[in-house]
């Protein structure tokens, strides 16, 4: 059976790949991976310094730019002075567990950077992409539910786990909805979503005193967890591999936990095309950004 692995890759020379958070963990990875087989790779970090510090250690055309997906007038700066053409975007930046903050503009951190900001930074330069945006998702989306009637979580105790599973469930319906108007624009364009299953990058925090039942599931992941390296295959699987739009990549053993990676199924209400939809128009007129493309806008091949 097929397994896919660093190695498989296609050469890239001559393309050119956006990766946001591409200065830690499976960003990184796909970072490199991209850069080692000759593409030409756009570093979107929220911490410039931090990203030349990384880029300097990979091999290739390497670029680092400054990204704050938590604040659209730094999505639109990057949008409007990054050049086309974009091959390949990768939406893999994104925030894990943590206490409720605000983004600038106001919104609740992890959906303005889980979502919101990948949304908009997609609509603007979807123009100028002419082959593949991959975003990375993740299991929690299993146990996620948008509540339109308060995406923001504002009218209910914050629960972190519940906003990080809600937001990737976005990506999900995010990346579906992305295809279905790329279909009906006739643009080549595809949208794919990927998982790491459980890495080593996405483990909980550790708390001051942690309890007995914190410690023990923290035992527990890490003995399923797999190498940034490992988790980050979903996501070149699901950029470079020949897939049809909307496919949803995640490893293939131990209930999408670990292993190769291979095309896997989501949540019933992943596959809801009427939350889809609502969910981009919902998310357009919060990020002020619309979809750009039509039959006489796709970008030339």
């Amino acid at each position: 059976m097929f397994r896919f692995s660093l190695a498989d890759l296609p050469d890239l020379t001559g393309r050119t790949a956006v990766v946001t958070g591409a200065s830690s963990g499976i960003g990184l990875v796909t970072a490199r991976a991209l850069a080692e087989r000759g593409a030409r790779v756009v570093l979107a970090v929220r911490d410039p310094e931090k990203g030349e510090a990384v880029a300097a250690t990979m091999k290739g055309p390497v670029q680092v730019r400054a990204l704050d997906l938590a604040d659209l007038s730094s999505v639109r700066a990057f949008a409007g002075d990054t050049p086309g053409p974009i091959d390949l975007l990768v939406n893999n930046a994104g925030l894990s567990l943590g206490p409720l903050s605000r983004a600038a503009d106001g919104f609740e951190l992890q959906f303005g950077t889980n979502h919101l900001g990948h949304f908009a930074l997609t609509n603007l330069l979807l123009p100028r992409i002419r082959e593949r945006v991959a975003t990375v998702a993740s299991l929690g989306h299993r146990i996620g539910s948008l509540d339109f009637t308060d995406l923001q979580r504002e009218r209910r105790p914050y629960r972190p786990n519940a906003a990080y599973a809600q937001f990737k469930l976005a990506n999900l319906l995010f990346a579906a909805e992305l295809q279905r108007r790329l279909t009906r624009a006739g643009s080549p364009v595809i949208s794919t979503a990927a998982h790491p299953g459980i890495s080593s990058t996405n483990l909980m925090r550790a708390e001051k005193k942690p309890s007995l039942g914190f410690r023990v599931e923290k035992f527990l992941v890490g003995l399923v967890a797999q190498s940034a390296e490992e988790g980050a295959l979903p996501t070149l699987y699901a950029a470079t591999a020949d897939l049809p739009g909307d496919s949803y990549v995640g490893p293939d053993r131990l209930w999408d936990m670990r292993g190769a990676p291979t095309p896997v199924g989501r949540s019933a209400r992943a596959r809801d095309g009427s939350a889809a939809r609502r969910l981009w128009e919902v998310s357009e007129d919060l990020a002020g950004t619309r979809f750009p493309l039509d039959a006489s806008a796709i970008p030339a091949s």
